[in-house]
């Protein structure tokens, strides 16, 4: 397997004009509970897969993490397609994180946005990248897709960190 920061630090190619297909996922067994996520970043031919477990949190904080995880990975700007089988994600990145920030991180009804820690970690990782967000399905035999579930719910299955951004009831 490649090191994906060797490739990614190559300076022949110009800003920007790198395309890198990420692929996402996360996993929770039982909402809270031992969760994880996968992530498959591709470059070329080179591919790379990260992982990891966490010992309480939600199905969303993972999926979360997921994107994070795959965009923070790379060293420089790049052209991404992000695909992720989470509507929470997607629809939360292009849709509704623009007036969660004009609120000062607050939903229509004026509660706090969910995950906030993460929604913002997100918001900044974005920041340098082109991102095509792409949705499927899950476990529906998309290929990518199937072995990112796999990496998470491995991941879940062995959890060695703290999420400890997690609050209780929040998700």
């Amino acid at each position: 397997m490649s090191d994906l920061r060797f490739w990614m630090n190559k300076k022949s190619l110009p800003e920007m004009s790198k395309q890198v297909e990420i692929f996402t996922d996360g996993s929770c067994l039982g909402n809270p509970g031992p969760g994880g996520y996968g992530v498959l970043l591709r470059y070329q031919q080179h591919e790379r897969t990260l992982s990891q477990g966490f010992h309480h949190t939600t199905n969303n904080r993972m999926e979360l993490m997921a994107a994070i995880i795959g965009l923070e990975t790379l060293t420089r700007p790049c052209k991404i397609v992000l695909t992720t089988d989470s509507q929470y994600v997607r629809q939360g990145i292009t849709k509704w994180i623009h007036n969660w920030k004009r609120r000062g991180w607050r939903k229509a009804d004026k509660s706090p946005v969910s995950n906030v820690d993460l929604w913002q970690r997100l918001d900044q990782a974005i920041t340098r990248h082109d991102i095509d967000w792409q949705w499927v399905k899950g476990h529906a035999g998309h290929h990518e897709n199937e072995r990112c579930d796999e990496l998470a719910r491995t991941a879940a299955n062995s959890p060695t960190e703290t999420d400890t951004g997690y609050i209780e009831n929040t998700d």
